[in-house]
């Protein structure tokens, strides 16, 4: 099996039943936990009592339940081929670390405080501003090979931006949130910040990296190394399946009381996340075109740009402004909007690939 083969299996047969009915279960979960945290609030409280430096330990053990397993799928082998092709990795990394997190920022500011001013406290809107900061900093790591799939994208090109992603990821995340927090009225905690990148980040992916090399060590051939790696993650999906639906669920019962007494909040905090996925759509798409970049690059370069790591970005909110904080719900509406939104550009893109020149 080739590396090609292996990233295409990561979501066979195109997206998995999980992934397509996500927004789905996340809003059954939205609901129970609504529903919990009305009606046994003190197991919340207890639950948020489980802290040391600042960090969750119930939140922290799902954060990495949900991305072991997209960690393990990370092959830094495809690194050797970094050179070729470069213009649509150009595109992903220019719109990933260039220009998403700073128009996230400024659409934030702009609906929250200005568009919205009279339909949210200030104090709540600096909240909500700094959760689609947190989530406009963090680039997508195991959706996008859903996404490249459903396009037909070239799968080894898909693993190339994904391993260099998480690489700049390391370095660039917290210097970026830091940066961009610092435009609202919030004291950036610069060592939980720094402690986050370090928990969500540098220990998930090295435990993947010496997992995936495990797996690997006794493997025959390449291709049979790739089956083992892909078996592993299949077997421990589940948990990570398990691990997103119990946070969400956790989350909304710490909002549970803000969420009935504020219903339009959470429509409120999707308008510029919808808004910002398109717009960034639409830039590297629109790059993509004008730069004469086949349809098996294009479209995948655009989508993984599009998308978020929502993963990383709700476990930073709740250890930065804690488990109950309007980053943190922020964060949680990104989960909701993600796949209706992906899936609608997917559609638009297969529609157009007659745009596009083929490899």
């Amino acid at each position: 099996m080739s590396t090609e083969t292996a990233a295409h299996e990561a979501a066979p047969g195109g997206i998995g039943f999980f992934e397509k009915w996500l927004s789905a279960w996340v809003a059954l979960c939205i609901a129970a936990g609504v529903a919990l945290g009305n009606v046994a609030p003190g197991l919340f409280e207890t639950l948020a009592r489980l802290e040391y430096a600042s960090v969750n330990i119930v939140v922290a053990v799902l954060i990495w339940a949900m991305v072991y397993p997209m960690m393990v799928a990370v092959d830094f082998e495809s690194l050797k081929s970094i050179g070729s092709k470069p213009k649509g990795l150009v595109i992903t990394l220019t719109v990933n670390w260039i220009v998403k997190p700073f128009t996230m920022a400024a659409l934030g500011i702009l609906f929250f405080r200005y568009l919205f001013g009279d339909l949210i406290p200030p104090t709540d809107a600096e909240q909500y501003i700094a959760g689609l900061i947190l989530l406009g900093a963090a680039p997508c790591t195991a959706m996008v090979f859903v996404w490249s799939t459903l396009t037909r994208g070239d799968a080894t090109y898909t693993l190339v931006q994904v391993s260099v992603n998480d690489l700049i990821m390391i370095v660039a995340f917290a210097p970026i949130c830091g940066l961009l927090l610092g435009v609202t009225n919030l004291v950036v905690p610069w060592e939980t910040l720094l402690l986050s990148v370090v928990l969500y980040v540098v220990i998930p992916l090295g435990a993947g990296y010496l997992t995936r090399r495990h797996l690997t060590a006794k493997a025959a051939s390449h291709d049979a190394g790739e089956q083992v790696v892909h078996d592993f993650t299949a077997r421990v999906k589940p948990f990570s399946v398990l691990g997103l639906l119990a946070t969400v669920v956790l989350l909304f019962g710490f909002q549970g009381q803000t969420v009935l007494e504020q219903p339009l909040t959470i429509a409120l905090i999707a308008a510029p996340l919808v808004l910002q996925s398109y717009g960034i759509f639409a830039i590297a798409y629109g790059w993509a075109k004008a730069w004469g970049v086949p349809f098996n690059i294009a479209a995948p370069c655009a989508l993984i740009g599009t998308s978020n790591f929502f993963e990383l970005a709700v476990a930073v909110a709740i250890s930065l402004f804690g488990l109950n904080s309007g980053a943190a719900l922020a964060t949680v509406v990104g989960v909701l909007v993600e796949v209706p939104v992906m899936l609608s550009l997917v559609a638009f893109a297969n529609r157009t690939q007659s745009w596009f020149s083929r490899a």
